[in-house]
């Protein structure tokens, strides 16, 4: 199981860094125009991610800054959210490299910030989200990117796979 998520949190690293580079070429205008979105725009959206990140591994390590909303702008400037998205996804890899068997097997308890009150979750399922809202968030960016006129980001987990990033 702890090799299922090194998997995912390399190839998280490389879909963000593929819609980091699309998100480059579009331009701030392009990045900050209001799309309809569920956070508003591109660049919002890319602000959410690292947020949550932020926020999950907080609930996991009990270590690191996390806003204390879900639509928390933490970088205007794009370079500096590059910079903290690749840094996340470091420290995401780091961690997950550290874990055992039965740190995955563990439960651990959280404070959600939409329902102020303690929930206890096994770890494995909670980080299977992480990977998963990863996935959902960059599929709005990919939509957001083409509607805007983006080439398409191939963004598959198979041709990650097959590339010699995996």
């Amino acid at each position: 199981m702890i090799d299922h998520f090194r998997m995912f949190a390399a190839y998280n690293s490389w879909a963000n860094g593929r819609i980091y580079a699309a998100a480059q070429a579009l331009g701030a205008e392009g990045r900050h125009r209001e799309t309809g979105a569920a956070f508003g725009s591109l660049h919002a959206t890319l602000n959410h991610l690292p947020a949550t990140d932020r926020i999950w591994m907080k609930r996991f390590t009990g270590q690191g800054e996390a806003p204390t909303t879900l639509d928390a702008v933490l970088f205007d400037d794009f370079a500096d959210l590059t910079e903290a998205r690749v840094a996340e996804d470091r420290r995401i890899a780091r961690w997950i490299d550290s874990l055992t068997p039965d740190d995955l097997a563990g439960v651990f308890t959280y404070t959600p910030i939409s329902i102020p009150e303690p929930i206890s979750q096994r770890l494995s399922p909670c980080l299977a989200h992480l990977f998963n809202h990863q996935t959902h968030h960059r599929g709005q960016c990919h939509m957001i990117l083409t509607t805007l006129g983006q080439p398409s980001v191939v963004l598959d987990l198979a041709f990650f796979l097959r590339s010699d990033r995996a």
